[in-house]
């Protein structure tokens, strides 16, 4: 799944243009190394996300079938490291 896709489907960006525009700046990046908007995720990696006050990182467990989740079921699908 590309990671753009994934941090708009697992809520983390509210739309896919965002994620899609972090990528492009620099701002994301799997397993340390800065990616593109179309990156292929898989199950174990980590994404690191700059923000002005901090980063976070998440690690991917599983992909969603479905195109929304509810912010609820997130935990299952990213874990915060």
């Amino acid at each position: 799944m590309r990671v753009d896709k994934f941090l708009n489907i697992v809520n983390i960006t509210k739309r896919r243009a965002i994620s899609e525009d972090m990528c492009k700046s620099g701002v994301v990046s799997v397993n340390g190394i800065v990616c593109k908007p179309a990156k292929e995720l898989k199950i174990g990696d980590v994404i690191t996300i700059k923000f002005l006050n901090g980063e976070k990182k998440y690690e991917v467990i599983a992909f969603p079938v479905t195109k929304n989740i509810p912010k609820s079921k997130q935990n299952e699908y990213i874990k915060e490291l």
